[in-house]
């Protein structure tokens, strides 16, 4: 037998909800005033040990940067990671305080900095009550890129990323880091071969710790990583390229061979020379053109430690 409705026939919404499971609402019998709810999370007893982190992670919100390449004000993503210590004798943290100030703060024409964090996680730590705050915050920088030859213009993007923590002491730690994409050419298959190399594309990871007193009014630092490491590729990579472009682009890379290994150590070198720089950490990724794995390497240095 047909069981199926006619178009015209269905039941009522109210009907089918209920055909699929809806029940009727049950008794209230809780306080919906705030003040009268229990708060667990505020709770203070003996929990057994301090946590290192209690937070939130993967919030995407829209934010506006600056830059000193084109376009200087672009709107973006950010995807934003906030947290903070606490103690041992407090159950847990305020969660919807962290989404309230970020709000708060786009409302007021946030502009991602690391000023703006350093300020953000200074209210932070006061709206938590807790000794320390961090944040962290992930986004897609782009720039124009200009071919070699033709000047003609397009659009590159990098990824970048700030992470600043604060504490009572009124200490700031500002970690920022960019991963970008340049061309590297093999040495040993221009060296062996009678002609021609293969050629990689290459995933350049920078992540560095800045001083205390960097100014990013006078620098940008997403600039500073981004040419620490096309600099010292084989390559940089173009949106646009018409034939007298991919012609230079070529023989640059063919006169500029590059292993993993040669990028780390270029691209930490750049990075010891600039002061404002205390830690970094390097890591090149090589998508190999004539195998099915990927060549890595990478190199940590602190500079304070040396």
């Amino acid at each position: 037998m047909d069981n199926s409705y006619n178009l015209k026939q269905l039941p009522t919404k109210e009907e089918r909800h209920k055909l699929f499971g809806s029940v009727p609402p049950g008794p209230r019998t809780k306080p919906h005033e705030k003040e009268k709810m229990k708060d667990l999370q505020n709770t203070k007893q003996n929990f057994l040990f301090e946590l290192d982190a209690v937070g939130i992670s993967n919030v995407k919100h829209p934010i506006k940067i600056a830059s000193s390449m084109t376009p200087e004000t672009q709107t973006t993503i950010g995807t934003f990671y906030f947290a903070s210590s606490i103690s041992q004798d407090s159950k847990g943290t305020n969660m919807s305080r962290f989404t309230e100030q970020l709000h708060h703060y786009h409302s007021e024409g946030f502009t991602l900095s690391i000023e703006s964090l350093k300020q953000f996680t200074r209210d932070l730590k006061d709206r938590l009550e807790q000794k320390d705050a961090e944040v962290k915050v992930e986004f897609p920088w782009f720039f124009e890129r200009k071919a070699p030859y033709t000047d003609m213009a397009g659009m590159n993007h990098a990824d970048a990323w700030i992470h600043v923590r604060y504490d009572e002491q009124d200490h700031h730690q500002v970690t920022v880091g960019l991963s970008g994409k340049v061309t590297t050419l093999c040495p040993c298959s221009k060296e062996i071969s009678e002609y021609s190399a293969h050629n990689q594309r290459g995933n350049m990871k920078m992540e560095v710790e800045l001083a205390e007193d960097f100014d990013e009014s006078q620098t940008d630092w997403k600039v500073l990583l981004l040419e620490a490491a096309e600099s010292n590729a084989s390559a940089r990579i173009h949106p646009v390229l018409k034939r007298p472009d991919e012609k230079m682009v070529t023989e640059q890379a063919y006169e500029n061979p590059r292993f993993v290994e040669d990028m780390v150590r270029l691209v930490a070198a750049d990075l010891y020379e600039l002061d404002m720089i205390e830690k970094f950490y390097v890591q090149c990724v090589n998508e190999e053109s004539i195998h099915l794995h990927d060549a890595v390497a990478s190199i940590t240095y602190d500079k304070r430690k040396k």
